[in-house]
């Protein structure tokens, strides 16, 4: 395997794994995952080096966009600025529980 490939792996597994943890795999999100997939299936076969390198470059800047989003997200939540934390709120309420071997009822909002 040569370098371009070694690095074109790098970059695909990266990619991969910032759209598992931010973005998620759940059924209706499993679709960011496929594409990415098929992106990377379509352009493997390029002939032109440049071309090449363009594409990895954009998805590595797309793999440090997900996570920059991300992490000034959670700031966000942390410094409790104008953002819904409802969800949050969710996560460490049942981690909580969790811990003490409880689990939260599901609550249905209409």
């Amino acid at each position: 395997m040569g370098a371009e490939a070694m690095r074109a792996a790098t970059v695909y597994r990266r990619l991969l794994k910032a759209v598992d943890k931010h973005i998620g795999k759940d059924g209706s999100k499993g679709h960011f995952r496929d594409f990415v997939s098929q992106e990377f299936r379509n352009n493997s076969n390029l002939s032109e080096q440049e071309a090449a390198r363009r594409k990895l470059k954009l998805a590595s800047d797309y793999t440090y966009l997900i996570s920059s989003v991300h992490h000034h997200q959670e700031l966000l939540f942390s410094y409790n600025i104008a953002v819904d934390r409802s969800d949050e709120m969710k996560k460490i309420l049942n981690k909580s529980a969790a811990s003490v071997g409880l689990q939260l009822p599901d609550v249905q909002q209409s």
